[in-house]
Formats: structure tokens, C-alpha cells, sequence
């Protein structure tokens, strides 16, 4: 025994091995398990499951027969494998919302689009539906190849007849050994009028079949937004489409607005969908919701969810789509078996495919009926030479000794053949009557046209094509139906969610500790400076509002952070809150990393690509830097890098230009300096940029903005003071120097917190670091010198400071000046509180908290103490670049 062992054993190489057996596995799924026939749009499964079916004759017109039953009997026959993927396989096909037009006609529970899954297979029942007898016609007729089954006791076909392009009709899902197929499910009127177009014309383009088959038709319905992704797909065989469900938005008699969906996205579930709603209104990821009810019944689906009255449904709708499955992306893969080798598809091509399929089946099928019609008649030939000797042939039958020995007679006396011979001695007696004869003749003379017309077909390839064609349209007008998914007219690559959402004039305010809302204009409405403000935000003790932004929902916002990275997202994308809450986490909308903030936010119109513009950046040590807007086209979820900053240094202020400008540029210690934009080349994104303007020790850039010929330099001090100097004041001159005096900085107005640029029309908002806001015109703000103090245009508490301004577009008020006058309000007062019409009409300032007396006399009062604060600092106004 040791010694035969050395030569039974074979050397090997364990690699190659190992890559052939993954290889012979790998080959196996793809073919014979995961991917589909390209000529029946079937999986080895399903085709085994209509196929037994089919021979135990489940037939539509038969009672219907356990699914255990069906399934042991495909398992014990083709299919070895688990049972679970034999009926799973089988309830899909006896979905109405998974399959298009279901192949199996099921009695019992077969799941829901909730998930629910189908009842065991000893408690349901199949049959075959109507539709699926057209995919076994003539199989009898060898029509298709069988092969051995897996143990070799049976034959099992090796593809269906399928008189319609099941691929197409039903779509396809399965995952392979590096591969996987995704083909959607189409309508059968359409894909058969797509046949007819290419039988007509092979050389018809793919836009000239989307004239017959505009888009993939789910069972589901729902919308599909656009057709680009579906020509890609068509064209190439990948692409991805966007499907939307189907909703409304009704308003009820109380004025609230409720979101009423009636259709999903293919392969959606709805009750995890239900789910998913609800968590993201618990989390308030999603404001708005009040309530969410499943009330879908036998008559349709219907998810009611109720919007709150202050919130838009629309609003609400959008969110819905950006973060549940309402909007999913479907992915065309059109991966199949052709000719045996997985390929990927175009649209045309697995149509031709099919055609060719049915050329070789009605081939096929005329062969088996030509051959069937000549036996016939070379029997029916016999049969009338015997009725032509009918006497000399029943007296040879009666002297024979035996069959074999009439049979020969008859075959030697009249050139008979063995299988004529053999009809003749089967024959009844009572085929001898004239009746009988009769229709011997006229099945003879039946046959011999039929003959002649199976041959005429084999010979000609253009009654094959009628006869295609012809029977398709007989499919298509017994199954035919009306598409069930609406296709959303035009190019749904261009259209975004704000199409849902009504244009309208926001306010974006973000707070030092990162709480961002937007809030409509209408929320303030314009005051006389000096007041005290209306409480524009709720924060916490150690927050207050750092940034605050005049936009529309349908702007595309770029927010840019103290490290010299850059966001985007559209002003809807921003939560909206009331005017009292604090808003939500910023990091919750953008990708901001741990010790990062945003520093300055700023309107781009339109988008990048189609801006001729410049985004022009300052910092606090006060490098500047000019960079195309276009550069800036495609910004990662994660951000983009829009400057390089020196160590210490960080991002101030970011301003769109035109390229042609003149910038200016203010310090905390009050002084500034203006120059030419163009004195600043054009640099690219990873540029850190030049000197702007040389800082005294301790102080830092505040403000910067284009400096306009006609417009004035506004200047907000810490202490709530401020004024406006004419633009013709600042001399434009070299970029990098140390800059001249912009105002005088005292105890009493404080150091600069910000400075910007006016045309005189604006309105001006301030906040201070306690979350008050206050809003007036900008004519309500004298005009002064550089060098001037400045007049109190906001009261505020000792403790307190003015964090931030912002210019918001001038609001007109409709109500009558005497009803929106406001009396001097009194200390600790948060809101506006009325006053006489006199104040009304005054834009006096209001110093401190001194008491409302005769208007003229606090103009003139404070008049008088502005020029003396202007007297005191005279000797400074002119400190020069250096």
C-alpha cells in the first residue's frame, strides 16, 4: 500500500487552482444563478418555476395548487438549491409591486410594500397568470433547446419562447461574482411599439425609439424627474435616474397644509419609510411635522402628513425629498447573458437580441409545424389510395395470415410506405363512408396549403418579420396598458428642489457659538435709530449673533470660515425659525470640523459658471487676495480650500467684485485704507495672498468692502455709535500702507467693530452680543467727517457691545406714520414702544438714556456736541499712508 501511495499523488499548484475553481464558481453564478437570459428576461429560477408549472399544468384556466407543492416539485426536478429561493423567487413574481405584469397568479398573503413578508409556502397558492402562458407558448414545438437536468433524469428548457421581451417588460435585479444587473421594469405597449419602430427601421437611433419608450414604467408609479439619465442609460446601457413620489399638498379649512402621497419610488418600503419620517421629526431634523398617519387601504396608498401652521409645506416637502426615500436615484445596469457571455446593454441591443430570438423561435416553430403537416399528409395519402382500392385492399387484409404479412402485401401492391401500410390496418370502418372520405380530402387539401405556406415562410425572412410583428401586436393589445409613471416633461439634470419653494427675501443670522436660522425681512419692521431694538434671537448667555446676512431662499450662499475653507448651500437649504428661537447647530448642515467657524457669508446669484466675478478676501493681519468666482464651481460636501493662511492669521471678510473696483479696508483702531482692486492680481485658490494694508501694534482688520465713487464709508463703533463719510474722503491710493484715520477712537464710542460701504437707500441692522437687533435707514445716520465721533444710533447696557451690522434692502411699511411712530423707550424695554408723531418724524439721535423732550432742542444739543468731538480730533484726520 506505501508503495503505490508516490504515485497517487499529483502535484500541483495551489494558485492556479485556486484561480481556476473561482473562476468555474464565479462562471456558475453569472450564468446559471444571478444574471438574466437577454432573449426571455429570465433567471435559471424563474424560468424553472413557469416551466413546472407550465408541465403540471397550473394553468390559469385550472384551480390553483399549494406553493409547496410547486416548489418541492421544481426543487426534486431543476432546481437544486434552497426552497427559500425557490418561493421567494416566486412571491416577487406574484407582486403587483414588484412586477410590472406579474408572471404568477398567487392566492393568499404575498407580502406588502410595508415589507411585510408572504405567509409560508403550505398556507398560499399559484398558478400561472394569462400573461405568463405567452412566454411557454409553443415550447412543445421545439421551439427553444432543453438540456439535462442537474442529475440527468429530466430535461429542462434552456430558454423560454417568450412572445413579448420579458428583460425590458419586467426589469431584472440580481447580484453576481463582480457584477450585478439592474434593469428597470418598462410598460409592454411602449417597448412593443419600440420593436415595431426598429422592425420597420434598423437603423433607428435611440431618441427614435424613446419616441415609443420615453422612460422605464414602475408598477409603483411615481415620477421620474427628466429624461438625460434615461438616454445615458439607453445609449450605453448606465446611467441613474431620479424618481420622486407622487404628492399633494392640500389646505385644509383651518389654513393648515397637509402633504398627501399617494405614490412611491420602486422597491420603497413604507412603513420604514413612516418610520424614518417620524425619527427625523422627533430629532427636529425636519421642523414642521405635527403628525404623520398611514391611511392607505384596498382603494390606493395614502401617507397624510400634517405641516404646522407657521411652516410651509413645501418647505417641509423639499426636506422630505433630500432625506428620506420620497426621492431615491435608481441606477441603470443593463447586464445580461448574450450568447452565453455577461454583457452590458444598450437599449436597441437587447431589443435586437429579442427580435433575433423570435426569428429563430417562428423559424423554429414553422419547421416543427411544416414537418408535422407533411407526416400528416403522407399519411392522408395513404389513407386515399386505400379508399381508391378499398375492395382489393380489405381482401388482402383478410387472406393474410397475420399484420406483418398484410402490411408488406399493401406496401409491395401500391408503393406504400411502413408508416402508411400501418394507418391503412388501423383504419375504421366507418372512415369507408362517403362523409369520411370527404374530409380526408379536405384535411389533404388543408395540409398542402399549409405546406406550401410554412415553406414560403422558411423562404422568405420578410414573413417571418409580419408574423413577429403581428403577434406582438396581438400581445400588446390583450395585456396593453396605460403607463403608470409620469416622466417630468424637459431636462431633469437642470431642475432643483427650490422649484418648490417660493422665491422670497430672507434674513441668515449665525452666532458666535454656531446656531445659523433664516428668517423672512418682513419679521422687522424698520425703526428710528436709537431705539431699542426688537429681540431678534434667543441665545445663550455666552453667545450672542456674530453674522448676520440679507439673501433669498433661491441664492446660492458661500460661507467661508475662519481657516480659509469654503461651504456652499442655497438660502432654503437653512432652517427657518420664529424670530425669537436660536436656530440649529451649523455643523448639523455643513461638514465644519472642531474649532472652526464661519467668518463671512456672501451672495452668488446665479451660480460660479455663469458669474464673470471676483471674490475678494481680507484677513486680520490684513493680506488680501482676488480670486475668480468661477474657480470655485464645484464645492465638496466637505468644503474647499479658498485661501492659505499664514500661522495665526485668519480669514476676515470675503466681497464679490467686478475686477474694476476700489477696495477699502478698516482696523479696530480706527483707521483705514483704500486702493485700486487691480492692485491685487488674480491668484488661484491655493494662493495665500499679499499685504493689504501694514498694522499698527494691537490692531486687526474689521471691516473691508468695494469702495464706490458715489457712495459713503459707514463706521460702527463697540459702544453703539456710528456716522457716514463720503467715499471722495478716502484718496485711493497704494496697497500695504498704514492707512489714515477713519474715526475717533475714545471711551466713549469705543474701538471699530465693523465698516462697510453705503449707497444711501439701504437699511442697516444691528445686533448687539445680547441678541438684540435694531433696524433703521441709512439716512437716519449723519454725515460727518473721517475723523468725527459719530452719533448713538443703538442704546445699549454697560455690559453690553455691538457685535455685528448688516445691509438689508430698504423695507416699505404701509402702515400710516402716525400709527408706526414710537415713543422714546425707557430702560430694560426690548421692544418698541410708541411715541408721539413729532419723534416720529424726527431722525434725531438718541444719546444714552436721556429722557424725550422738544425734538429741535436734541438736535441741536446733540449737533453741538458732534462738532466739538469733531474740534477735538481735527489734529489727527490727516494721518497718511506710510
Amino acid at each position: 500500500m506505501s508503495e503505490d501511495l508516490p504515485s497517487r499523488i499529483t502535484d500541483v499548484n495551489l494558485s492556479q487552482t485556486m484561480r481556476t475553481s473561482f473562476l468555474d464558481y464565479a462562471m456558475s453564478v453569472i450564468v446559471a444563478r444571478a444574471l438574466p437570459d437577454v432573449r426571455d428576461g429570465m433567471k435559471p429560477v424563474h424560468r424553472r418555476i413557469l416551466y413546472d408549472m407550465h408541465e403540471l399544468g397550473n394553468t390559469p384556466d385550472k384551480p390553483y395548487k399549494k406553493s409547496a407543492r410547486i416548489v418541492g416539485d421544481v426543487l426534486g426536478k431543476y432546481h437544486p438549491h434552497g426552497d427559500s429561493a425557490v418561493y421567494e423567487s416566486m412571491v416577487r413574481m406574484a407582486q403587483d409591486f414588484s412586477y410590472r405584469y406579474m408572471l404568477v397568479d398567487g392566492h393568499g398573503n404575498f407580502g406588502s410594500v410595508d415589507g411585510d413578508g408572504a405567509a409560508a409556502m403550505r398556507y398560499t397558492e399559484v398558478r400561472m397568470s394569462k400573461i405568463a402562458l405567452e412566454m411557454l407558448r409553443d415550447i412543445n414545438k421545439n421551439t427553444i433547446d432543453f438540456q439535462d437536468n442537474y442529475d440527468g433524469t429530466e430535461r429542462e428548457p434552456t430558454v423560454l419562447p417568450a412572445r413579448f421581451p420579458n428583460l425590458l417588460v419586467n426589469g431584472a435585479s440580481g447580484i453576481a461574482v463582480g457584477m450585478a444587473t439592474s434593469i428597470p421594469p418598462h410598460n409592454l405597449a411602449e417597448v412593443i411599439k419600440g420593436i415595431h419602430i426598429l422592425m420597420d427601421n434598423p437603423d433607428a437611433t435611440t431618441a427614435d425609439l424613446m419616441e415609443a419608450i420615453p422612460g422605464p414604467d414602475f408598477p409603483t408609479g411615481a415620477i421620474v424627474m427628466g429624461k438625460a439619465g434615461i438616454r445615458k442609460a439607453y445609449e450605453t446601457g448606465k446611467g441613474s435616474i431620479t424618481v420622486r413620489s407622487k404628492v399633494d399638498i392640500e389646505t385644509q379649512k383651518n389654513g393648515k397644509e397637509r402633504i398627501i402621497v399617494t405614490e412611491l419610488p420602486y422597491m420603497v418600503n413604507k412603513a420604514r419609510l413612516i418610520e424614518h419620517i417620524a425619527e427625523l421629526a422627533r430629532d427636529k431634523r425636519i421642523e414642521g411635522i405635527t403628525d404623520i398617519n398611514d391611511e392607505s387601504d384596498r382603494e390606493g396608498m395614502r401617507i397624510v402628513i400634517d405641516a404646522r401652521r407657521d411652516f410651509s409645506a413645501s418647505v417641509i416637502l423639499n426636506n422630505l425629498y433630500k432625506m428620506t426615500m420620497l426621492q431615491t436615484s435608481f441606477s441603470f445596469n443593463m447586464l445580461a447573458i448574450e450568447d452565453g457571455t455577461p454583457k452590458v446593454l444598450s437599449l436597441k441591443q437587447i431589443l435586437i437580441d429579442y427580435l433575433r430570438h423570435q426569428e429563430s423561435v417562428i423559424r423554429r416553430r414553422t419547421e416543427f409545424d411544416l414537418k408535422r403537416a407533411q407526416a400528416r399528409a403522407h399519411i392522408l395519402e395513404g389513407l386515399r389510395i386505400a379508399l381508391d382500392h378499398i375492395d382489393a385492399i380489405i381482401s388482402i387484409i383478410r387472406n393474410s395470415q397475420t399484420a406483418d404479412v398484410a402490411k408488406a402485401q399493401l406496401m409491395n401492391n401500391y408503393s406504400l410506405s411502413d408508416k402508411q401500410a400501418q394507418a391503412i390496418l388501423d383504419m375504421r370502418l366507418v372512415r369507408l363512408t362517403g362523409l369520411e372520405r370527404g374530409k380526408i380530402e379536405d384535411e389533404y387539401t388543408g395540409l398542402m396549403k399549409d405546406i406550401a405556406d410554412y415553406k414560403d415562410i422558411l423562404a422568405h425572412d420578410s414573413r417571418i418579420n409580419e408574423i413577429i410583428y403581428q403577434e406582438l401586436l396581438e400581445i400588446q393589445t390583450k395585456f396593453g396598458d396605460k403607463r403608470r409613471t409620469e416622466l417630468q416633461v424637459g431636462d431633469i439634470s437642470n431642475i432643483e428642489d427650490e422649484d418648490l419653494i417660493e422665491e422670497e427675501d430672507v434674513i441668515v443670522t449665525l452666532t458666535h457659538n454656531g446656531y445659523i436660522k433664516r428668517l423672512p425681512t418682513t419679521e422687522f419692521k424698520a425703526q428710528h435709530r436709537g431705539g431699542r431694538g426688537v429681540q431678534g434671537m434667543n441665545v445663550h448667555d455666552d453667545d450672542f449673533i456674530e453674522h448676520l446676512i440679507s439673501t433669498s431662499t433661491h441664492d446660492r450662499l458661500m460661507m467661508f470660515t475662519n481657516t480659509g475653507k469654503v461651504y456652499a448651500m442655497k438660502g432654503y437649504e437653512i432652517p427657518e425659525y420664529g424670530r425669537t428661537a436660536k436656530g440649529i447647530p451649523v455643523i448639523n448642515l455643513l461638514g465644519v470640523d472642531a474649532g472652526e467657524r464661519i467668518q463671512a457669508v456672501i451672495n452668488v446669484k446665479g451660480g460660479p459658471d455663469e458669474s464673470n466675478n471676483y471674490l475678494f478676501f481680507t484677513t486680520v493681519h490684513g493680506v488680501v487676495k482676488r480670486t475668480a468666482v468661477s474657480e470655485f464651481s464645484n464645492i465638496r460636501s466637505n468644503g474647499l480650500k479658498a485661501i492659505n493662511l499664514h500661522d495665526g492669521d485668519e480669514l476676515m471678510n470675503v466681497s464679490i467684485t467686478d475686477g474694476h473696483q476700489n477696495m477699502i479696508i478698516g482696523t479696530h483702531l480706527g483707521y483705514a485704507v483704500s486702493f485700486a482692486e487691480d492692485a491685487v492680481r488674480d491668484m488661484g485658490r491655493s494662493a495665500a495672498g499679499v499685504r493689504g494694508i501694514r498694522l499698527r501694534d494691537d490692531d486687526f482688520v474689521v471691516g473691508a468692502d468695494v469702495l464706490k465713487p458715489d457712495s459713503h464709508v459707514l463706521v460702527i463703533s463697540e459702544k453703539g455709535y456710528g456716522k457716514q463719510t463720503k467715499a471722495s474722503e478716502y484718496p485711493i491710493k497704494g496697497r500695504g500702507g498704514k492707512g489714515i484715520k477713519t474715526v475717533n477712537v475714545t471711551a466713549k464710542n469705543g474701538p471699530l467693530t465693523g465698516l462697510t460701504t453705503v449707497s444711501g437707500t439701504e437699511d442697516i441692522m444691528l445686533v448687539t452680543n445680547k441678541g438684540v437687533m435694531i433696524r433703521f435707514s441709512i439716512d437716519s445716520v449723519s454725515e460727518t467727517g473721517r475723523a468725527a465721533l459719530g452719533v448713538h444710533l443703538i442704546r445699549i447696557d454697560e455690559d453690553a457691545s455691538v457685535a455685528t451690522m448688516a445691509k438689508v434692502e430698504p423695507e416699505i411699511d404701509d402702515e400710516d406714520e402716525d400709527d408706526s411712530a414710537s415713543a422714546t423707550p425707557t430702560d430694560g424695554d426690548n421692544t418698541v414702544a410708541s411715541s408721539s408723531s413729532e419723534a416720529a418724524d424726527s431722525t434725531t439721535p438718541v444719546a444714552g438714556d436721556e429722557p424725550a423732550g422738544d425734538a429741535d432742542a436734541q438736535v441741536n444739543e446733540l449737533l453741538k456736541r458732534a462738532e466739538a468731538d469733531q474740534d477735538d480730533t481735527s489734529d489727527d484726520s490727516d494721518d497718511d499712508n506710510d
